[in-house]
């Protein structure tokens, strides 16, 4: 049903090794992460890296968890309550989380932020639900 999510880390990863800038070290206290800069920090974790593989792993299964709470939010929420959605076909991972470092990285006050809180800031930003402009009103009985 979400293969799109399932990749989200891995193509994501390659694609953004490519375009990424010379970055430091992944350390132990990253894990797990707790602000946005560290999440981009194992996102972005360097092949030479001793830390690279769990660090990676770390990011698309976390990237993962996300995506799939928010997206059980999304189905049990009222469509006009929706925080973000998600467009489809819906983009691969390599995509998504080239798109989440990139905007990450833009502003670095975003890098404080919790983890999960800088995942969804970017969902709601990156997808935004278009809204009526009047939501239709109840029928009276």
């Amino acid at each position: 049903m979400r293969p799109a999510l399932a990749m989200l880390g891995a193509t994501a990863f390659a694609v953004f090794l490519a375009y990424s800038p010379v970055i430091a070290a992944v350390t132990p206290d990253q894990f797990p992460p707790k602000t946005t800069g560290d999440l981009i920090a194992l996102c972005s974790a360097q092949k030479d890296d001793p830390l690279m593989t769990a660090a990676v792993n770390f990011c698309q299964g976390f990237a993962e968890g996300v995506v799939e709470v928010a997206l059980g939010y999304e189905a049990v929420t009222r469509k006009d309550r929706q925080p973000f959605c998600l467009p489809s076909p819906r983009p691969t991972h390599n995509q998504a989380l080239a798109q989440f470092v990139a905007w990450a990285q833009a502003d670095p006050a975003r890098m404080a932020d919790p983890p999960v809180v800088g995942v969804l800031h970017f969902l709601i930003q990156q997808y935004p639900c278009s809204r009526p402009t009047a939501l239709p009103k109840a029928k009276k009985q």
